[in-house]
């Protein structure tokens, strides 16, 4: 490679590694853990699905007639959207398609106050008289999103830099905090294309070269080069579908408006988001009211082999027009991609339409499946998610592997002192933001064991508050060195507490979660014991490192001593 070319893929690298490297440590670090989203869930809930998947079937009966006795439900939309590996399920009402209910909603009783709407946080808007909530068929309890919030879901959000939109509640096209984390995934695919350009001559020589008893530099440098080229394939397919899932409104605009005279709903009908078909109010009243819609659901999942159940949604809820749609989707080991659809209408029990979900897929059920595994690795069980992982922790050691070498490059007596503290203290607010990652994690899920039915504020202020204190006081030390023993054994002592406090305070000792087949639970509890073992040695070999880079360096020293005898003798 001629020098010219090396220069531009060295510099475009560098430039665009150093630009986005907190915000790109964060993506990685809060995506791996997202990976075990349902568990972390499990986890904080006290509340096994695994264990408690046995006890019974949802019952969505029980949960239409609990609504109808806080609304009126003529004419009312709703979608039951099921959450996969949990007892949950998100429900949307909408408002009643029927003008009498919204008169008689809107003037109400005498001296009636008008209701507080149902849901929030990511609710939907419109009318009033909608809502949207989580239930929960295992406890049969609702709640609204911010109270059912859990860590799993915060930091699955966190990945995408969803708690930014609250800081920043402006859209460009999309929420702000959604754009940056798509163009630092755009950002992040040119640092992933040139890092592999600037390599590309000796990939072969440097993939086996790890000189782990070596000077810092060289630690710092193998790692990068060695993990970059092991991680490639994992992170170019994170940065694509990153830049795919989060841009997709972008990328659709020109189609909707050129073919779809800028419908954007029946655009993404059309790609298999929600319910494609219509379904006309009659206002007129459905003559057998005894429908049950538990035994529809039942028929339907027995029919449907090796697969789930996704979306049972209801329209037209009381008019002789009422349908009930059920989707679902196959298991990943029957087949990888395809949707499955049901149409029932209620008023004569018949079937209009269905489609098994392991029938052959279409075309953009394919791409859109695809695309969903491979960002979310749930196509192999949590063997695949260890391994997606493993793989995104590898990311964040690369990230931060590379700006350590980016510093010592330019840790020289050449450049300026000014030059040279703007690198240090760039490197020092970014190693301090990035390593208190991991013991801030355990500090909020340490919390939560001693609040009573935490929600989304607490997590909040637990995450937020022990960040910010805890990368003041890793700045403050200034000490680059001292930021990465003090990180790793925090994080050593607080990943070894969290399933020791969890077996004092819940009685969750791992042979107890074993027993009662708790083992979203247990899990949890075993990860973040591997950490504390895993932090453990590597603090270990922190505190070895330098005392073998002394006895290294030694010998020069006497040899200048030996030279300096020598010359005053002479």
């Amino acid at each position: 490679m001629d020098n010219r070319k090396y220069n531009i893929y060295f510099n475009t690298h560098t430039v665009s590694g150093i630009i986005i490297c907190g915000i790109l440590y964060v993506i990685f670090f809060a995506g791996s853990f997202s990976f075990f989203k349902n568990d972390i869930a499990a986890w904080q809930k006290n509340d096994s699905y695994v264990s408690s998947a046995k006890l019974g079937k949802p019952d969505f009966n029980y949960l239409i007639d609990s609504l109808a006795k806080k609304h009126k439900l003529k004419g009312r939309d709703f979608d039951f959207s099921m959450q996969h590996h949990t007892a949950n399920v998100y429900v949307s009402m909408s408002a009643s398609h029927d003008s009498t209910v919204k008169k008689q909603k809107a003037h109400g009783k005498p001296g009636e106050q008008p209701k507080k709407k149902r849901g929030g946080g990511r609710g939907r808007g419109g009318d009033s008289d909608n809502a949207f909530f989580t239930y929960d068929f295992s406890k049969k309890a609702e709640a609204d999103y911010t109270t059912s919030y859990t860590m799993g879901e915060f930091l699955y959000r966190l990945h995408f830099l969803a708690p930014v939109n609250q800081v920043f509640p402006f859209r460009i096209g999309v929420p702000f905090g959604y754009l940056l984390a798509g163009i630092v995934s755009f950002i992040f695919l040119f640092a992933l294309i040139t890092g592999l350009l600037l390599h590309w001559d000796k990939m072969v020589s440097n993939f086996f070269t790890f000189r782990p008893w070596n000077k810092w530099k060289s630690v710092w440098t193998d790692l990068h080069t060695v993990l970059g080229v092991i991680g490639f394939p994992y992170q170019l397919v994170f940065a694509l579908t990153g830049i795919i899932l989060i841009f997709n409104s972008f990328l659709i605009v020109p189609y909707t408006k050129l073919f779809y005279k800028g419908q954007e709903e029946k655009i993404y009908k059309d790609l298999g988001f929600g319910i494609k078909g219509e379904f006309k109010y009659t206002y007129q009243a459905l003559a057998d009211t005894t429908f049950n819609l538990n035994d529809m659901v039942t028929a339907t999942a027995n029919k449907w082999q090796r697969s789930d159940i996704t979306l049972v949604a209801i329209r037209n809820y009381g008019d002789k027009n009422m349908h009930v749609v059920i989707q679902g989707k196959p298991h990943t080991d029957a087949q990888m991609n395809g949707v499955g659809e049901l149409i029932y209408r209620v008023r004569d029990n018949k079937i209009l339409s269905e489609r098994s979900p392991l029938s052959e897929p279409t075309y953009t059920a394919t791409v859109t499946g695809i695309l969903y595994h491979l960002h979310f690795g749930d196509y192999g069980g949590r063997p695949i998610k260890v391994i997606y992982f493993v793989l995104g922790i590898m990311g964040c050691i690369v990230i931060n592997s590379g700006v350590m070498i980016w510093l010592v490059a330019r840790d020289k007596k050449s450049i300026p002192e000014r030059k040279r503290k703007f690198n240090f203290w760039t490197a020092n607010i970014y190693l301090a933001t990035s390593l208190s990652l991991l013991p801030v994690t355990g500090i909020t899920m340490i919390s939560l064991l001693f609040i009573d039915k935490p929600g989304q504020p607490d997590i909040y202020h637990w995450f937020f508050y022990s960040w910010l204190g805890l990368s003041v006081y890793f700045m403050a030390l200034r000490n680059l060195d001292r930021v990465n023993r003090h990180s790793t054994f925090l994080s050593t002592v607080i990943c070894f507490a969290l399933p020791i406090l969890d077996g004092v305070v819940r009685g969750n000792c791992f042979w107890e979660t074993y027993k009662r087949g708790a083992f979203d639970i247990l899990f949890i509890d075993v990860l973040f014991l591997s950490l504390a073992i895993i932090s453990a040695i590597i603090l270990w070999k922190i505190k070895t490192k330098p005392q073998m880079d002394a006895t290294a360096s030694a010998p020069k020293v006497k040899a200048k001593s030996k030279a300096r005898e020598l010359a005053t003798a002479e």
